[in-house]
């Protein structure tokens, strides 16, 4: 179970991924030790999956970044979701219950690049009904 220290180490490290434990030990007023197991713990049993980074597309040259709905015949759901993931320009793909069937955020160079994709990658899949883009003007948090 998670408890109260569990959470603040958790929350340091999604700030952070790259802050050492000893860093959050003295912050938290514990021992390295005590944090470095409550990691590892943490770890063993699937709360935290992955340590990674955050990339900012317009430094890397991907200028055109778009949360796409892709709707799609039910009995081919999780088929395509797989397909999507596959692309290299997808950067994460989850099934939902909203509006729309699949959710997913694409980096493209530019928008006739974003359109290729669009049209050509993902519209070609067979079982996708609709695709609903949108732009993203600026990301906010996360």
């Amino acid at each position: 179970m998670v408890d109260a220290v569990d959470l603040k180490i958790i929350r340091m490290l999604e700030e952070d991924g790259s802050l050492p434990f000893t860093k959050i030990a003295r912050k938290l007023g514990l021992d390295e030790s005590t944090v470095r197991k409550r990691v590892l713990s943490l770890k063993k049993s699937g709360v935290i999956r992955k340590f990674s980074i955050v990339v900012e597309p317009a430094k890397i040259g991907f200028n055109a970044v778009a949360l796409v709905g892709v709707d799609v015949a039910p009995d081919k759901l999780l088929e395509i979701a797989e397909r999507l993931a596959q692309l290299p320009e997808t950067r994460y793909v989850v099934t939902s219950t909203g509006d729309h069937m699949i959710m997913t955020e694409i980096w493209a160079r530019n928008s006739k690049e974003l359109s290729q994709i669009l049209s050509k990658k993902i519209g070609a899949i067979e079982g996708v009904k609709k695709i609903c883009p949108a732009i993203v003007l600026e990301k906010i948090k996360g």
